[in-house]
C-alpha cells in the first residue's frame, strides 16, 4: 500500500495511544476523586473538575460515568499519588508525578528509566524546589471582558488572566485553585479544563544532540502507565 499508507498509520496509532494514555491517567483521577470525596459532583468539587478534564478531552461520556461507578465498588484499588525528583542527562531537572497501585512497582519502574537513560534518582526536596506549582483554569473567551474577569479574580487568587486563540486562561498559585473554582462556577462561568503545573524557576540550555538523550528519558517515562506527568528545566 505504499510509504504513506504506512506513515498514516504509524501517525494514527500514535494518536490512539496518546488518547488511550490520557484517558487511563483521567480514569486514575476519577478513582482518586470519588475515594476522597463521593461519586457525586455536585457536591465533590475534585470530581467535577475532573469531570471538566474527562470531556476537553474528548473521553466519551459513557467511559466517564463506568469509572465514575468503578471507582466506587470496594474492590476498586486506590491510587496513591506519589512524587519523584532526580536529575536527566546534562543536569537537567526532573519531577515525575505518579498514581499507583503498586509503589513498589512504580518506585521500581521509575529508578529503572532514570537508570537506562544516564539520569539519575534525587531525594525528596532535592529538586521541587527549582520550581513553582501553578493552578491553572481553561474557559470559553466568548462574553468574557478579560480585563474585567482579571480584575474580579485577583481577590480569589489569580495571577494571570490572557486570552489565548478561542480561550481565556487563568492562571494562580496551587493553594488558591479552589477559591478561583469557587469563584467562576459563582459566576457561571463554564469551566472547559483545570489542572496543575510545575513552573522551572530557571531553564537550562542544551544542543541538539543533548537535548535528544533527554528527551529520551521523557518519553520513557511518558510511556510508563503509573506516571500522571513529567516536569523538566530544559529550556
Amino acid at each position: 500500500m505504499g510509504r504513506a499508507f504506512e506513515f498514516r498509520k504509524a501517525r494514527k496509532f500514535k494518536r490512539w495511544a496518546k488518547m488511550a494514555k490520557a484517558f487511563t491517567r483521567i480514569g486514575k483521577n476519577i478513582v482518586i476523586a470519588v475515594k476522597a470525596g463521593g461519586p457525586d459532583p455536585e457536591t465533590n468539587a475534585q470530581l467535577r473538575a475532573v469531570i471538566q478534564n474527562a470531556k476537553d478531552a474528548n473521553m466519551p461520556k459513557d467511559n466517564i460515568e463506568r469509572a465514575i461507578k468503578k471507582a466506587t465498588d470496594k474492590d476498586t484499588s486506590d491510587y496513591k499519588e506519589t512524587l519523584f525528583e532526580g536529575y536527566a542527562p546534562h543536569g537537567i531537572a526532573m519531577i515525575v508525578e505518579t498514581a499507583t497501585d503498586n509503589n513498589n512497582r512504580t518506585v521500581a519502574n521509575v529508578r529503572s528509566h532514570f537508570n537506562k537513560c544516564n539520569g539519575s534518582m534525587g531525594t525528596a526536596g532535592s529538586v521541587t524546589f527549582m520550581f513553582d506549582r501553578n493552578c491553572h483554569f481553561k474557559i470559553a473567551k466568548e462574553g468574557i471582558d478579560t480585563e474585567e474577569l482579571e480584575f474580579e479574580l485577583i481577590d480569589f487568587g489569580a495571577e494571570e488572566v490572557f486570552e489565548e486563540e478561542e480561550f481565556v486562561m487563568i492562571y494562580g498559585s496551587f493553594e488558591n485553585f479552589g477559591a478561583i473554582q469557587s469563584a467562576l462556577e459563582e459566576k457561571g462561568i463554564d469551566i472547559l479544563s483545570s489542572g496543575f503545573e510545575r513552573i522551572p524557576n530557571v531553564t537550562k540550555k542544551l544542543t541538539e544532540e543533548q537535548e535528544a538523550e533527554v528527551e529520551k528519558l521523557i518519553e520513557r517515562l511518558d510511556e510508563d502507565d503509573d506516571v500522571q506527568n513529567v516536569y523538566h528545566n530544559m529550556a
